[in-house]
């Protein structure tokens, strides 16, 4: 099969692309964390919610700050341990979907079903567009690569079935 623009390949390549986006935002976050080691993580959270004009004594402002009041080092590192072992299963999936391989497509399938149920309760108690994008893309890639794995498992039987 030829690959074009609109080939199943390409979609693949896409999804590969934005597996390898989403672990490579997860390294910058585990390598903040890290950066975090040995420092008053209160005091630069509170930095952090100052800079980006938000009020402290808001809700969310609040409990961020509170939550960083909480970090211990020992928690800061099984944190970024966290993020650094999901960032490797999110290059795993990438270079499985770059090449096509049906086990990366499982994988994309199981970890993108797991988070549909949140970012549909997350959209309904308050919406927003970017919890909408989210959600749309995340049903997409899910139902592409079921489709996807459907379609080469109908070939795969075909292919086996005497003539």
């Amino acid at each position: 099969m030829r690959d074009t623009a609109f080939s199943p390949k390409a979609g693949l390549k896409v999804a590969a692309l934005f597996e390898g986006l989403k672990g490579s935002l997860v390294i910058l976050a585990g390598c903040g964390l890290l950066a975090l080691l040995h420092r008053d993580a209160q005091a630069f959270a509170e930095r952090l919610v100052l800079h980006f004009h938000l009020n402290p004594a808001r809700h969310y402002p609040r409990i961020f700050i509170e939550a960083a009041a909480r970090l211990t080092d020992a928690r800061l590192g099984l944190l970024a341990a966290g993020a650094f072992a999901y960032s490797a299963l999110r290059f795993a999936e990438a270079y499985g979907l770059w090449l096509a391989r049906p086990w990366a497509q499982w994988i994309g399938i199981v970890s993108g079903v797991v988070y549909l149920p949140v970012e549909t309760l997350e959209l309904i108690r308050r919406p927003t567009v970017l919890k909408a994008a989210l959600l749309a893309v995340n049903a997409l890639l899910v139902a592409y690569l079921s489709f996807i794995r459907y379609r080469d498992s109908r070939e795969l039987r075909r292919q086996r079935q005497p003539n």
